[in-house]
């Protein structure tokens, strides 16, 4: 009994300690922006990690996705690294009224862990006005943040 009992908990235990510490110790190295604008498409739908610094913060009215569920607290910014820039957009939390103020200031610098969105047509952007559907002639490039971590230098 003690060896399965061993067994059934040790193997997980370690298969853990093996998959996600390393992933911990080894951060992912920060992707360039100027590199996602010169080759968004190579970059649609990957996640990256970008540094840089905060810039034009603009929380969002309310919006409401497709399904018609409402959308609070999101909010925009640029982020920007030496001679590029990105929008980046932070999604609301929907279903429930939530008051939720930005997570950031201009000037602060950051470390955004994002997904690049380059669409050509038919998908969807966070915009001034809500959510957007693109067009073919819109060249869009935007990161959406699901994590932004300040930087201490």
């Amino acid at each position: 009994m003690w060896r399965t009992f061993r067994y059934s908990v040790g193997f997980p235990l370690a298969v853990v300690f093996w998959t996600v510490l390393p992933g911990l110790l080894w951060a992912e190295q920060p992707t360039s922006i100027q590199q996602i604008l010169e080759e968004p498409r190579m970059y649609h739908l990957r996640r990256v990690t970008l540094h840089g610094t905060v810039r034009d913060v603009t929380p969002l009215d309310p919006y409401k996705l497709p399904n018609e569920t409402v959308c609070y607290g999101a909010y925009l910014f640029r982020l920007e690294e030496e001679a590029a820039t990105i929008p980046v957009a932070v999604l609301g939390l929907c279903g429930k009224p939530t008051v939720r103020d930005p997570d950031v200031e201009d000037g602060d610098r950051v470390e955004v862990s994002a997904t690049i969105q380059a669409p050509s047509h038919g998908g969807y952007y966070l915009s001034f006005r809500g959510l957007k559907v693109v067009t073919e002639q819109e060249g869009i490039v935007q990161a959406v943040a699901d994590r932004i971590l300040p930087i201490v230098e």
